[in-house]
């Protein structure tokens, strides 16, 4: 073999073992991250163009922000509910944050 097949055989090698331990790492993992915790966020709210509804109403959101509160440092909490907010693409943004800050507070 010539050395450039060797160190070719050695790079695809190490990347094999770094995928491996990355797969290994998430499978592991027993939190949820930020982005996951922004789709499932997005996932249960009911919104159309305009607004997000029933967010005061909606146990799964409550269970979700119990759930978040346990897994996430706090400085990450109004980041997920402004993404996943920003996500809807609803008009009244705002308003929807300022409900789901509320119904978080209340989550405690």
């Amino acid at each position: 073999m010539k050395s450039t097949d060797i160190a070719r055989s050695d790079r695809e090698l190490k990347r094999a073992r770094k995928k491996a331990e990355y797969i290994e790492n998430k499978l592991n993992r027993d939190s949820l991250s930020v982005g996951d915790y922004i789709n499932q966020l997005h996932g249960l709210m009911f919104f159309d163009a305009q607004k997000i509804y029933g967010i005061s109403e909606n146990e799964d959101l409550l269970m979700k922000f119990v759930e978040m509160r346990v897994d996430q440092p706090e400085k990450q909490w109004e980041t997920i509910i402004r993404k996943a907010v920003r996500k809807t693409k609803v008009v009244q943004k705002e308003e929807a944050v300022k409900e789901l800050m509320e119904l978080l507070d209340f989550a405690e």
